[in-house]
């Protein structure tokens, strides 16, 4: 199923996190699925497109500056229960935020089905730019947010999932 995650950089400080689920929370929306990574990855992520593409998506000059600053932020990606809700607030409280499409997936927690999902992905030729995921407990099922290179062609093949 396509649902909308919502990525931001939050400093990378103690009670950041805190502040910005307390100010979800206070206000209904729940966080259903959340990955925190080091804002410095992403700034890799840059420079590798860059190279790839050999045009200077920012300045020699950004780049450094990013390079120096990414280490006092971090990149977060999560799910809500009412995405224009949280963007809503988010907003309003300055924070700065992107949106993109995603593939949400709740998965059996047994072993190899990870492995079915991803393989179908492959068997597609539907890349995975990245993935995260996590249970509840041994009877839960496991929910799986897949950023695939192409939405609209793993929309079609994960719809029903």
């Amino acid at each position: 199923m396509v649902r909308t995650e919502i990525s931001l950089f939050l400093k990378n400080v103690p009670g950041e996190l805190g502040r910005l689920s307390a100010l979800l929370g206070a206000n209904g929306v729940n966080i259903d699925a959340l990955m925190i990574q080091d804002a410095s990855a992403y700034v890799q992520q840059l420079f590798q497109a860059r190279g790839k593409s050999l045009q200077r998506i920012a300045s020699a000059a950004s780049y450094n500056s990013m390079r120096k600053d990414s280490a006092e932020f971090a990149l977060i990606r999560m799910l809500t229960d009412n995405t224009d809700k949280a963007v809503g607030l988010l907003s309003e409280n300055d924070y700065l935020f992107d949106l993109m499409p995603v593939i949400a997936l709740n998965l059996e927690n047994r072993p190899g089905e990870l492995a079915a999902i991803t393989n179908k992905f492959g068997q597609e030729g539907i890349n995975i730019n990245y993935v995260y995921g996590s249970v509840a407990g041994p009877e839960a099922k496991c929910l799986f947010v897949f950023c695939p290179e192409d939405i609209d062609l793993a929309a079609k093949f994960f719809k029903q999932e």
